[in-house]
């Protein structure tokens, strides 16, 4: 039997319809019941319905065992996977100790993304037909083009050689898919942004509409792939056109918020530092049976990245907190490197001194430091009370991209000179009382590492620096090879894809 993403989205993607709700407000309207392939959309409330199904493979930063966040930061110098055992997840063992191979690589990092490019892709072809207003036609085509870029962009990002699909697969073509060149793909998610800009509104109805993109976050994202590509002139331009004056409010009304510890406060949903947000609910009735499948709400980072059998004696001072899998634990060189900083408190929870003091206890997972993702900590207030299973209804949203990051990608883009530069830089330090340092690449790099630790964007910025084989080698990176991530095993069979370079099929 063929194991191919482009069958499973073929078949499965069929009944568009059957889509799942990952967030509140505009990305809480449940689908109403099943359209096929073959007549769907016959109205605007049928092609809404279908665009929150696009909307729903961007969950993948936080959803499910297998999310982005806890991923990427297993592979990250600052963080081991942790969790039960060293077979605790496979493929989330294997990255953070480059072990990775075509087998234990989980799989819905490559399918997961197609399923929504899939839906994305039909969308466009069928709202040509739609009755519908023209204006709101062209919003809806804007954002499946958004998440259509955003997918990729995660996508080349992890893999580098993917297919380049713009149209629904047919029982015909299916088959015959092979990779196209990156550059290519980076092409299409700068036209997909570019035409998007310039359709999607600049502000939103928070009422209603919280989550969807915006010009400004499509600015943001076009912004960030620039400069991945190398662009940075392109890369500055277009975040400053998000950022504005740094330390100040932005036009499109984004601003660094005053306490950092605000960011990671549960009920702070779509502050005014949030530029692309992953939305999570805790009133769904998400069970096991749900769990990464795509209809799940809640955010799993939260149970993941908590210490395991937590518990604190009575009279004590410890927190209030539920038990997790022990995940993503710090590693000794970033708690001595953030020890000192302001943001200390609010990314990293110190269990071992807490422990020490008798304050509180709990049983170590796999490579146990001690040292806990406090930004994601579950919390209990935050415990679901629904009738779906508690720990996988978290309800914490995360950022994808958030204004310190877009401060400092530009900072980054300026070649980390200039008033500008400085400007930019000065104002992520101000927010948590730092003085000002001297701008330059290696502050930068220092201040990201900080700012957004446990946000899985260390591992990208490594490689994107060329800085990964030095920070990494010792976890057993190989560089030529460790970069990106072995096509899935499944993915290859009977297919015309191609494995990537240093690992076997």
């Amino acid at each position: 039997m063929k194991h191919k993403v482009v069958k499973y989205l073929f078949i499965a993607a069929a009944t568009v319809g059957s889509l799942g709700s990952c967030s509140k407000s505009f990305l809480d309207v449940q689908p109403k019941g099943q359209f096929l392939s073959a007549n769907y959309y016959a109205d605007k409330d049928q092609a809404y319905s279908a665009l929150i199904g696009v909307y729903d493979v961007m969950r993948k930063n936080s959803g499910g065992f297998e999310n982005m966040i806890t991923m990427m930061n297993a592979g990250s110098d600052d963080q081991y996977a942790g969790g039960g055992g060293a077979t605790d997840g496979a493929g989330i063992q294997g990255f953070s100790n480059y072990t990775l191979n075509s087998v234990i690589m989980p799989g819905s990092f490559w399918s997961d993304y197609y399923q929504g490019i899939f839906r994305a892709n039909t969308l466009l072809v069928k709202l040509t037909g739609v009755k519908m207003d023209d204006a709101l036609k062209a919003r809806f085509v804007a954002e499946a083009k958004a998440v259509r870029a955003y997918s990729y962009f995660d996508l080349v990002r992890m893999f580098k050689n993917v297919p380049l699909l713009l149209e629904p697969l047919t029982a015909t073509n299916m088959y015959e898919v092979t990779q196209a060149a990156p550059t290519a793909v980076y092409a299409q998610i700068e036209k997909d942004l570019t035409e998007a800009i310039a359709a999607l509104p600049s502000t939103l109805d928070m009422a209603t509409e919280a989550g969807r993109f915006t010009k400004g976050a499509a600015q943001a994202l076009l912004g960030k792939v620039y400069l991945y590509e190398g662009k940075s002139s392109l890369a500055a331009a277009q975040l400053a056109l998000v950022n504005g004056t740094p330390g100040g409010t932005s036009q499109y009304g984004y601003r660094l918020l005053s306490n950092y510890g605000d960011l990671w406060v549960p009920s702070n949903k779509f502050n005014t530092e949030s530029i692309i947000e992953i939305s999570h609910s805790a009133t769904g009735a998400s069970g096991w049976g749900n769990w990464g499948s795509g209809s799940d709400e809640g955010n799993s980072v939260c149970v993941m990245v908590g210490p395991r059998s937590y518990s604190r004696p009575a009279g004590s001072s410890a927190p209030d907190l539920p038990s997790g899998w022990s995940f993503n634990v710090f590693t000794q060189d970033f708690y001595d490197v953030i020890k000192s900083d302001p943001r200390f408190a609010a990314t990293v929870f110190d269990l071992k001194a807490l422990k020490a003091a008798g304050k509180a206890d709990y049983i170590g997972g796999y490579m146990d430091t001690g040292y806990f993702l406090n930004k994601f900590m579950p919390r209990t207030s935050d415990v679901s009370t629904g009738p779906g299973d508690q720990v996988l209804n978290y309800k914490q949203d995360t950022y994808a991209i958030r204004l310190a990051d877009t401060y400092l990608l530009e900072a980054e883009a300026l070649g980390g000179t200039g008033s500008r530069a400085q400007a930019l830089l000065d104002a992520v330090r101000k927010r948590v009382n730092l003085p000002s340092v001297p701008v330059s690449l290696a502050a930068i790099k220092a201040e990201r590492r900080l700012e957004l630790a446990g946000e899985g964007h260390r591992f990208f910025d490594l490689v994107r620096w060329g800085d990964a084989s030095v920070k990494l080698g010792s976890r057993g990176f190989v560089a030529g090879k460790n970069e990106v991530f072995p096509i899935p095993y499944r993915e290859l069979q009977g297919t015309k894809l191609v494995q990537n370079p240093g690992y076997s099929n």
